[in-house]
């Protein structure tokens, strides 16, 4: 859900005050809770990768292949790449850039080996762990900021209606 608040500019179709707060406001929402997030996803598609009892995968023919799901794999990664950055920078760079982007589609291709792919996904994995550690990381997004926000801009709209 947080990647629609670093959608590219030239990419936004229409975004009034309200959605232009909201974006200015991505920050807000880093926390702990928010890398949690990340990090349970990345061991969901990790898990799916590597076909671990109980994770499910669609695509034996990349299995198949590669020896691993290659999609699965590519996710895993990018959301350990795109979690750090929350964290670190308080925002996420869409597309992902170069070289990661480059890295990653050759993930996809099946271009890397199953233990690289591994490797790469642990490192990132760790290293979001320890960012959602850090004291630095609230344990929650700023819930009061978003409320009034929310609030604001529901009275915003009803008043602009009426």
């Amino acid at each position: 859900m947080l990647l629609v608040l670093f959608a590219p500019e030239d990419e936004v179709v229409f975004r009034d005050e309200t959605g232009a707060e909201l974006t200015a406001n991505a920050r807000r929402f880093v926390s702990r809770l928010a890398a949690s997030r990340y990090l349970g996803y990345l061991k969901g598609q990790k898990a799916a990768m590597t076909g671990q009892p109980g994770a499910h995968t669609n695509r034996p023919e990349l299995v198949a292949v590669h020896g691993y799901d290659t999609k699965y794999a590519m996710h895993a990664l990018r959301l350990g790449l795109q979690g750090i950055e929350l964290l670190t920078t308080g925002r996420i760079t869409l597309p992902v850039p170069e070289p990661h982007r480059g890295y990653l589609r050759a993930i996809r291709r099946g271009e890397q080996s199953l233990e690289e792919v591994l490797d790469a996904i642990t490192d990132a994995e760790e290293r979001l762990a320890r960012l959602r550690d850090s004291p630095a990381i609230p344990d929650h997004p700023d819930r009061q900021w978003v409320d009034d926000w929310l609030h604001r801009s529901y009275q915003n709209f009803w008043a602009r209606t009426r």
